[in-house]
């Protein structure tokens, strides 16, 4: 995944995209989240992305969501 998803400043500003491309992590998943197919997103949305690129996006999101700290408001 490492060399699939890149974050450069110069490029939507700072946000992860799919490495040599401009197409963020986060247009990627919210396709994924339509239940659009990985196959369609390629055909449909973006024929410059592998199947391997859309899953490199999925490990990604995994990865930041793994290492979040949550802090939850204690009750008075």
């Amino acid at each position: 995944m490492q060399n699939r998803i890149e974050v450069n400043p110069g490029i939507h500003f700072g946000k992860p995209c799919v490495a040599g491309t401009r197409i963020p992590v986060l247009d990627v998943l919210e396709l994924v989240s339509e239940g659009i197919s990985f196959a369609d997103i390629v055909k449909d949305y973006y024929p410059d992305l592998t199947q391997e690129d859309i899953q490199a996006c999925l490990r990604y999101a995994i990865e930041v969501v793994g290492v979040e700290d949550i802090h939850l408001a204690r009750s008075a």
